[in-house]
């Protein structure tokens, strides 16, 4: 799978911990930014991975800051994006099997390394399940008209 990644500064660490994660899991990544922990403005790095995931050049994205809300937010303003902020495990399930995420959110200050390992592996293991939830995200897309 080909991930774009990015965070700010507040995620850096986090994003850090991810990339290693996903090299080990055999998966491809190109790092967005930022490259270290001077100050970054999240929608910064949140809008081209954002941009990269929509426009098909990369599988999923993976973005990152403190809470995980300022990049949920931005990412959510791109057409065709379904961001999920995932705390849990079961969160990241869901998102993938029911939701159809394709931008995984996390929070660097909310969730350790070792739980953002066990949500990232979760969420990329895992594949949306269509039937009734194709219904409901199609309903999504009719949104972004």
């Amino acid at each position: 799978m080909r991930i774009a990644i990015g965070s700010d500064h507040a995620g850096f660490d986090l994003k850090q911990a991810v990339m290693s994660l996903l090299s080990e899991l055999g998966h491809s990544y190109e790092d967005f930014g930022c490259h270290d922990t001077s100050s970054a403005d999240y929608p910064d790095i949140g809008l081209p991975v954002a941009e990269a995931v929509s426009e098909g050049r990369f599988d999923q994205g993976i973005l990152v800051c403190s809470t995980g809300v300022g990049m949920s937010i931005v990412a959510n303003k791109v057409n065709g994006i379904r961001a999920a902020l995932c705390q849990d495990t079961f969160s990241a399930r869901r998102a993938r099997e029911h939701n159809d995420a394709n931008v995984l959110c996390l929070g660097e200050g909310v969730t350790g390394q070792g739980l953002a390992r066990e949500i990232v592996t979760t969420y990329l293991c895992s594949e949306f399940v269509g039937g009734r939830h194709a219904r409901r995200v199609e309903k999504i897309q009719a949104l972004e008209g």
